[in-house]
């Protein structure tokens, strides 16, 4: 419940946290949210205004004794990724998100929880409220559409900022502090494609996979979960080769950042194959299940006899989308020759439809390494174009070059050392940060981005840790204290 959320501590963020996830904030849809913080900056008598795409923007002056620090911007996305169960009743666009307490962790009630980056607009919004904390000259960012495009910031012009420093609060390891970030592409296929009868003796069944865990198509993306749109194209591949499977329609994964968790299909197979063809898609699906058991215990696979569709795609077409699935990269494409670990290049095919005569393939192609990323997007270009595909590239962002001489991070590196008695993570991330694209803006400004544990993000799967959310807190404190001198 979230009255039960309002009692943890430290309670400003977590009461600002429950706040936020009371308004509904999808990508693309922000409108509530940021007249919520347009509201929030007004009623504190803060400076307060919302740039031309959206962004908010709040200034608060220096704490008394703090005048001489650097002006530190401190920034968050308004957006949240939503997901939800398949089971799950629930309106993204009109209810709040329903959070729970599970031992040391928050989530929600078969959603994703907002925590991404909902607590980092928690923090930002509970020290500009504050009358206590002791701070530098303050300039809290909200960016709008990080999830899907990050339009705010491409669209944060040069000049409206006039910060040193700036905290980015998205980073999702409480040991972590990022210096660095993966920037990305959207690549689409489409192509139309003409609709047969079916004919006569055909038996229609629905192919279903679900129960994936999903998450993070960067953060996540080296681990070998499943991706629902790969297993189903495997599926359908066999199903043709073997027994002459026709399809009529797919509709796999949601959105491009999110790893796919489900997919369906309406098929047709000869009916004098009926009963050979459950044998084999059951043969099909323990293989993959034992392939998967290790990170997907909770993979299922269903093959169910249904109506027999009444159309299904031409045969050319059908084939040369099945190959083209199975050829194109999903995963990782290359490591980091010079950061240990650090994923470098990968894709997410995360959207697949094949309906009403017309197919779309949508993927997110991420890189810290602006070459590799055109290299595998053009990779991917040439696989569909090869069969017939219109392809088109949008929603390009840089990365974020990785600065182990900034001013800003050894101050971040002597405060935790001291109050952790380690050294944090220094890494780069392979995910999309807005530091990469407000740089090319802001090039001067010193960047750093972390954050509190934060599990599964972008699936429903999505917590945050108690304790850790704790040792965040004081450590934003800590380093607002210790902000440089100007």
């Amino acid at each position: 419940m979230n009255s039960a959320i309002r009692q943890l501590e430290p309670k400003v963020l977590w009461n600002k946290f429950a706040d936020l996830n009371a308004v509904p904030r999808p990508s693309k849809k922000e409108e509530r949210v940021i007249q919520f913080m347009k509201d929030f900056g007004h009623d504190l008598g803060l400076e307060t205004f919302e740039d031309k795409v959206g962004n908010v923007i709040i200034k608060k002056p220096a704490t008394s004794g703090m005048e001489d620090r650097k002006t530190v911007v401190l920034q968050s996305h308004l957006d949240m990724v939503h997901q939800k169960n398949n089971d799950t009743n629930f309106d993204f666009d009109t209810q709040g998100i329903e959070m729970i307490i599970d031992g040391d962790w928050v989530k929600a009630k078969g959603t994703t929880l907002g925590a991404d980056n909902g607590l980092g607009v928690a923090t930002i919004m509970a020290i500009l409220e504050s009358k206590t904390i002791a701070h530098p000259a303050i300039e809290a960012l909200f960016t709008i559409d990080e999830e899907t495009g990050m339009t705010g910031a491409k669209g944060l012009e040069a000049g409206l900022l006039k910060g040193d420093i700036l905290l980015n609060l998205d980073t999702e390891e409480d040991d972590e502090i990022g210096v660095g970030c993966a920037g990305g592409v959207d690549v689409t296929a489409t192509r139309t494609y003409n609709k047969e009868e079916t004919p006569e003796f055909k038996t229609g069944f629905k192919i279903t996979v679900k129960g994936l865990n999903g998450g993070h198509s960067g953060m996540d993306i080296h681990k070998g979960l499943g991706n629902a749109n790969k297993i189903m194209n495997r599926l359908l591949f066999d199903g043709f080769e073997n027994f002459g499977l026709r399809i009529s329609e797919i509709d796999g994964g949601s959105l491009r950042n999110a790893i796919p968790r489900e997919s369906n299909a309406f098929v047709a197979i000869d009916s004098m194959h009926e009963q050979a063809f459950i044998a084999e898609m059951k043969d099909i699906a323990l293989e993959i299940k034992t392939e998967l058991k290790t990170m997907e215990s909770g993979l299922e696979i269903l093959v169910t006899k249904t109506e027999t569709p009444k159309q299904i795609m031409e045969l050319g077409v059908q084939e040369g989308l099945t190959r083209a699935l199975y050829a194109a990269c999903n995963g990782v494409y290359r490591m980091s020759a010079d950061i240990p670990e650090l994923v470098e290049t990968s894709n997410n095919i995360a959207r697949v439809i094949v309906k009403d005569g017309t197919i779309k393939i949508a993927c997110l192609t991420r890189s810290s390494v602006e070459s590799s990323k055109w290299d595998l997007a053009n990779a991917l270009r040439a696989t569909f174009e090869l069969t017939g595909c219109e392809v088109e590239f949008a929603g390009d962002y840089p990365g974020w070059t990785p600065n182990m001489e900034s001013s800003i991070l050894k101050v971040l590196t002597k405060i935790y050392h001291e109050m952790n008695g380690e050294l944090p993570h220094v890494a780069a991330c392979h995910a999309g940060l807005e530091c990469g694209i407000l740089g090319t803006n802001y090039p001067k400004m010193d960047m750093i981005s972390f954050g509190p544990n934060i599990k599964g993000a972008h699936s429903p799967d999505e917590r945050a840790q108690i304790s850790s959310a704790q040792k965040y807190w004081k450590f934003v404190l800590e380093i607002l204290k210790q902000t440089p001198k100007k």
